[in-house]
């Protein structure tokens, strides 16, 4: 199976702790699960053409949910840190949240 660069990356993740790290640089991901480090940032190179310098991945554990007697979980995901090199342009999608 061929994973092009629109596979590896599913979604950015917005919260308040990703919103913070946008003044540093770093951009948050969904990824797949199956996606490494290597993949991830030639993804992010490709998509958004910018320079990466470093990825940090975490593998997010599913939650715990309850509907009345019964009970759930959410599934577990992959999220990727990707931090952009020195001197290289901010990523257009999340331009107006800085």
């Amino acid at each position: 199976m061929v994973k092009t660069a629109q596979d590896i990356i599913l979604k950015p993740v917005i919260t308040e702790a990703s919103m913070e790290d946008l003044r540093a640089g770093k951009y948050t991901f969904k990824v797949m699960k199956t996606a490494n480090k290597h993949e991830i940032k030639a993804a992010v190179e490709r998509i958004f053409g910018v320079k990466v310098a470093k990825v940090n991945t975490i593998r997010m554990q599913g939650k715990t949910r309850r509907m009345g007697r019964y009970e759930g979980t959410t599934p577990s995901w992959k999220k990727a840190i990707v931090t952009l090199a020195e001197g290289s342009k901010t990523i257009s999608f999340f331009d107006g949240m800085i």
